[in-house]
């Protein structure tokens, strides 16, 4: 949509997202700034923001926890294993990549993400909790690292068949 029929009413928020979407941005484009729906397009953009962070958010419980489970059970690793690890850290570095702001925001939030990737760790290895250390066997930086692989480089005895 390019233009927007001056002669019908904008459609409100909340009655059809997609219809409103094209039509503040058909608005923006022809420079019609008075007749854009302010309000709710900067709580959209807005929450473009903070969806990166919940996407780094998400994507770090996930690594921390594969990584754990890399680390405390390594006759289980397996190329699944592997390929969920190397998956997460390529997403983190491409949202990061596209909003080089949130670069430091793995580190900010990764003590509460190892808190958060504990249990899911415990209950996909039925280890007990006291077999985890409390905090981190490895930092912030290791856990993006893609060389990084805890309890020493890969080699191709370190899988099972998946």
């Amino acid at each position: 949509m390019n233009r927007v029929d001056r002669l019908r009413a904008p459609t409100p928020y909340e009655t059809d997202f997609a219809q409103w979407s094209a039509e503040q941005s058909a608005l923006l484009r022809e420079g019609r700034l008075t007749e854009l729906d302010r309000e709710n397009l900067a709580e959209e953009i807005e929450s473009l923001g903070r969806s990166d962070r919940r996407d780094i958010r998400s994507r770090m419980r996930v690594l921390i926890a594969h990584l754990l489970k890399w680390e405390f059970q390594p006759g289980h690793r397996c190329h699944s294993w592997q390929s969920s690890i190397s998956e997460q850290r390529v997403w983190i570095e491409g949202i990061i990549k596209d909003s080089p702001s949130l670069r430091r925001y793995p580190t900010q939030i990764f003590t509460q993400a190892y808190k958060d990737a504990l249990p899911v760790a415990i209950r996909e290895t039925g280890l007990r909790e006291s077999q985890f250390p409390s905090e981190p066997p490895f930092t912030a930086k290791q856990t993006l690292d893609g060389q990084f692989w805890p309890g020493g480089p890969l080699s191709m005895g370190d899988f099972l068949r998946d």
